[in-house]
């Protein structure tokens, strides 16, 4: 069976994680997330930050324990059994196709504002473009991972730096700015409800640090850089995600933020930087992109180990000359192609569908790699073998909790009206449509298990 790569340096595994989190989810849709809940939406991302947290010190632990697994899915395999690694892996798969064409457009309409060219030919271009690195080798992809994940980090960092001097009334004309925090309405202006709703629509914005588990496999130490990232990835969530929110609703009144527009322009303008709006699409552009290679990469890597494993037709496990599923690439590639050309006559209904298709598919994916880990830390504990030197905390009460918290999160999709209800919908379908895939997959094998063999020329069968 022919193997990957291991041409991944530790930097770019390192960078690989950081920017796996931190897209335009942060820089844009943190906006909707302010305005639905007030100040209190920092609450609302340590909520979901924990519970991605708990999904990836499972990852951690279970990397160590089993060195040979070498995909985020295939985690929930080496668990659960076959119907585990088929329907999580085909379900990350369609995660991740998905992100491709809807990253593609995304960026295309911000070139479109600089250019003026169709955006469509924009996104086309986009796609040549990503399709031609991840067709190069892993340490391509790495390369370009690395130096767009480190413009998004340094871009945070400055904000960060930025905003606290003015929050801390260092810089800001009028001294300290933390009566913002409470001045409209309170902290939680919402009440709690609104809290929690908050959590569901944020949970989509972290995940994205298991992208990790899939690069790590082609590093030299697979096992080490996941326990590494599982270990990390706490620092980055509360610096990130609830830092640069917190710095954000105590810049700026939380009444000013208006949804689909960036919170980071709107606090760098109040601030006095006015170069603010020209820089953040710099920056969204720069995540966007990162986004797309990252999506890219994802697919073509999780299609090749489902083929690995017969879950997928045996072409896609063909390498080419520097250890890179090619035809794997070039379905990602296909399937932004033609999301983008949909995309020419109904932009809006394109996006709104492909954006709706994902809703709750990560969700499904880490509550069955959480309930994986608890099995195959059961197994390990019944036969007296010793802990890693990385473990879950304070199992089995940390992992109750966070699958808890994930059937929380689907609940509350389930009774929130409108687009929330709608994406729980489309991916209760996609995960039958998996579950029934794998049974038809499963029966043809079992099929040609026990099938006889052809008796020979003059051999009565009888």
């Amino acid at each position: 069976m022919p193997e990957l790569s291991r041409s991944l340096q530790p930097r770019h595994v390192t960078m690989i994680s950081i920017g796996g989190i931190i897209g335009a989810g942060l820089f844009v849709g943190s906006s909707a997330s302010i305005v639905a809940t007030g100040p209190a939406i920092v609450v609302s991302y340590l909520i979901t930050g924990t519970l991605v947290l708990l999904v990836m010190r499972m990852l951690g632990e279970m990397a160590l324990t089993l060195p040979a697994v070498r995909s985020f899915s295939e985690f929930a395999r080496a668990g659960l059994g076959p119907w585990a690694g088929f329907v999580a892996g085909w379900l990350y798969w369609y995660f991740w196709i998905i992100v491709v064409p809807v990253e593609a457009i995304a960026g295309a309409n911000i070139l479109h504002g600089w250019l003026g060219l169709p955006p469509w030919l924009l996104g086309l271009m986009l796609m040549g473009i990503m399709t031609g690195v991840n067709l190069m080798s892993a340490r391509s992809y790495g390369e370009f991972e690395f130096w767009f994940a480190s413009i998004k980090v340094a871009a945070i960092v400055v904000f960060i730096a930025l905003a606290a001097a003015y929050a801390c009334g260092f810089t800001s004309p009028s001294g300290p700015t933390f009566g913002n925090l409470t001045a409209y309405g309170g902290f939680m202006p919402k009440g709690f409800l609104s809290v929690l709703a908050g959590a569901v629509t944020v949970y989509f914005s972290l995940t994205g640090a298991e992208i990790t588990t899939i690069a790590a496999a082609e590093s030299q130490e697979p096992a080490r850089a996941v326990a590494r990232m599982s270990s990390s990835v706490i620092v980055r969530i509360l610096t990130f995600y609830v830092g640069s929110v917190l710095l954000i609703v105590t810049v700026v009144p939380w009444v000013q933020v208006h949804a689909g527009e960036s919170p980071f322009t709107l606090a760098l303008s109040t601030m006095q930087f006015n170069w603010a709006s020209r820089a953040l699409d710099a920056i969204i552009l720069t995540a966007v992109l990162s986004c797309l290679n990252s999506a890219f990469y994802v697919c073509s890597r999780v299609l090749f180990v489902l083929a690995e494993h017969g879950d997928a037709p045996q072409w896609l496990v063909q390498l080419n000359a520097r250890r890179v599923p090619t035809r794997s690439v070039w379905m990602g590639s296909l399937a932004g192609v033609l999301g983008i050309l949909a995309a020419i006559t109904s932009s809006q209904v394109v996006f709104a569908f492909l954006v709706n298709a994902s809703g709750a598919l990560m969700v499904f994916v880490y509550m069955i790699i959480a309930v994986a880990h608890f099995r195959l830390r059961r197994e390990r504990e019944a036969r007296g073998a010793p802990a890693p030197a990385l473990s879950m905390w304070l199992f089995p009460w940390t992992s109750y909790a966070a699958i808890a918290g994930m059937a929380a999160v689907l609940i509350a999709m389930a009774f929130t009206p409108g687009e929330l209800a709608s994406e729980l919908r489309w991916s209760v379908v996609a995960l039958a449509v998996a579950v029934v895939a794998f049974l038809i997959v499963d029966a043809r094998r079992r099929a040609r298990v026990v099938a006889p063999a052809p008796a020979g020329p003059g051999v009565d069968p009888s």
